[in-house]
């Protein structure tokens, strides 16, 4: 790791067999797990904690202090997990007092010029397309895909196996195992493609889908299908999980869908 073109000062904390490459910065109170490689021209401030095997690209910026106004200089970290890749140009800014921490999983890949706010918590094996802007405070399940230069509002939960279109606004929370699409935003489907790919039954991904016919195609309110998935349906880790989820949505899910798409 020694190399004579970087900067990384004398607190950081850097595992064996970490390459950092010329023209790179790291600041004090930063720890890098072994086998991480950091690309020519990063920047990775005060706070971060990057696990191990992980791939920084050029011009990405860690932990940088929040864009936020009521920030006021507290201690707080950027974190992400082992094996995670992260590609160029972009920026993960460090928590508030609010959580602490912004966090990325392991396994994850946040594509070019995305945007990860404060207080951002997002799960493993998630997939970031290129231009991404995910504000403050939102919650990212694993196994989730965000289409590019989508457009995530403030306290905004995706739940697990989500997959959201190229280009959308999402002004509502988006639940689990959904495909999510059109303006506004609306339920298209589940994602069945990528749950087979997962290792998700023909009968398991039929459950979910009887679950979501009822919720989004039946013509209930949220209320009346929660009670009706609940009544009908036999539990199950999956069933629990979409209704917790919903139960516990604080800007509301998204819509279902009209007409054909």
């Amino acid at each position: 790791m020694n190399q004579p073109l970087a900067y990384v000062h004398p607190g950081a904390k850097i595992a064996k067999n970490v390459v950092i490459e010329p023209f790179t910065t790291i600041h004090n109170n930063v720890e890098i797990g072994e086998g991480t490689w950091i690309g020519s021209n990063v920047t990775i401030m005060e706070g971060a904690r990057i696990g191990k095997n992980c791939n920084i690209f050029p011009g990405a910026v860690i932990a940088a202090v929040p864009q936020d106004l009521k920030f006021g200089g507290e201690d707080s970290l950027a974190i992400i997990g082992d094996n995670t890749t992260v590609r160029e140009f972009v920026t993960i800014n460090r928590g508030t007092i609010a959580s602490g921490q912004t966090k990325i999983g392991s396994n994850c890949l946040i594509m070019a010029t995305a945007h990860v706010a404060h207080d951002c918590h997002i799960g493993d094996n998630v997939i970031i397309v290129n231009g991404v802007a995910l504000a403050g405070h939102v919650v990212v399940g694993n196994f989730a895909i965000i289409g590019g230069l989508a457009a995530i509002h403030q306290f905004i939960h995706i739940g697990e196996h989500a997959m959201i279109s190229g280009g959308s606004l999402v002004r509502k929370d988006v639940p689990p195992y959904t495909k999510a699409a059109k303006e506004p935003l609306s339920y298209v489907g589940i994602n069945s493609v990528g749950l087979r790919r997962r290792g998700f039954s023909t009968e398991k991904i039929r459950e979910i889908q009887d679950i979501y016919r009822i919720l989004y195609q039946k013509n209930y309110n949220t209320s009346q299908a929660v009670g009706i998935i609940e009544a009908e349906m036999a539990a199950s880790p999956e069933r629990d999980e979409i209704l917790d989820f919903i139960r516990n949505s604080s800007r509301g899910i998204m819509k279902g869908y009209s007409g054909t798409y």
